[in-house]
């Protein structure tokens, strides 16, 4: 169970490397536009989020909800933007920071928010 932990833990940050990834590459572009990577990278650490959950919640693992509710909300709003935005040629500089922001609010969550500190 742990080795599984560990590669669902390992599919998750290589998702959202690849969304911050394809975000950053766009800073300096004027037309910014959702890549492949963004795609591929919101659904895999998406997904693999979910999973990871769940192998946590099967095991002895103590899971702070709050955390992973704040985390679930964080990543659906990034998957839909991303994916309502996926055909277009072009999305707006304000949508392109807030996916920035999303995701580095997403990051800091998971980092910051320890299970000592739960309510």
């Amino acid at each position: 169970m742990e080795i599984l932990r560990l590669v669902l833990l390992f599919l998750h940050l290589l998702g959202f490397a690849a969304l911050f990834g394809g975000l950053v590459v766009q800073a300096r572009e004027s037309d910014k536009s959702v890549n492949a990577a963004m795609r591929d990278g919101v659904g895999t650490a998406f997904l693999a989020g979910l999973l990871l959950v769940g192998v946590l919640e099967a095991g002895d693992a103590e899971v702070n909800h709050a955390k992973i509710g704040v985390k679930f909300v964080i990543g659906l709003v990034l998957l839909v933007l991303v994916m309502a935005n996926v055909r277009k040629p072009t999305i707006p500089q304000g949508l392109w920071a807030g996916l920035l922001l999303l995701s580095v609010a997403n990051v800091a969550v998971a980092l910051f928010w320890s299970p000592a500190h739960a309510a």
